[in-house]
């Protein structure tokens, strides 16, 4: 959801002035319509599951969500999705502000350089093979992790680990250990 709210300030040509006028941000957010349907995400009833996973987006998300009226308005549709039925949700504030009360929360971390792999293959395949558009690991190492630093400490509810969350280090496992191990969990707390 940041990452649309994000594309949609860089498609306005209003990140920059943001930076400047953070103010701003509110006549953008009363125009925004997230969707999540069939695993794809809509922003304002178009496709943009692939433009949000852009490395340009993840460059300025950090900034975007540190802004109040985003998280706010963010909150209050991540509730309403989640209100009366059981849902999972996945974001760096989802176990502490969303949903604290949450009967399951994971708190998914890997090593940095995992995470600069992970994104690079990502990008490689959506972009080809690794021209100028896609950023070296080394650089996505330093992204990602100015990017935790800075949602760690930004004001507004910054990255931390809720005090009953589980802690997994997905470092070392393959996507379907990572599933297993999270539907292991999520059977033990649902079991009767």
């Amino acid at each position: 959801m940041y990452r649309s709210v994000t594309l949609k300030a860089l498609e306005a040509g209003l990140l920059e002035r943001l930076h400047e006028s953070p103010d701003e941000v509110e006549s953008l957010l009363h125009k925004v319509d997230i969707v999540f349907k069939g695993g794809r995400v809509f922003l304002d009833g178009r496709d943009v599951t692939a433009d949000i996973r852009d490395n340009r987006i993840s460059r300025h998300v950090s900034f975007i969500s540190s802004l109040k009226p985003v998280r706010d308005r963010l909150k209050q549709m991540q509730r309403a999705m989640g209100s009366g039925r059981g849902v999972v949700m996945d974001g760096r504030d989802i176990g502490t502000v969303i949903f604290p009360d949450a009967e399951l929360k994971i708190f998914l971390i890997a090593d940095a350089s995992e995470r600069a792999r992970r994104r690079y293959a990502e990008l490689l395949q959506k972009n080809g093979d690794g021209g100028s558009t896609v950023p070296s690991v080394e650089e996505l190492e330093q992204e990602i992790m100015q990017r935790d630093k800075d949602d760690a400490a930004r004001t507004h509810a910054p990255l931390k680990k809720h005090e009953d969350a589980v802690e997994v280090d997905t470092s070392g496992l393959t996507i379907d250990e990572q599933v297993s191990l999270v539907y292991n969990l999520a059977m033990e707390k649902t079991a009767v």
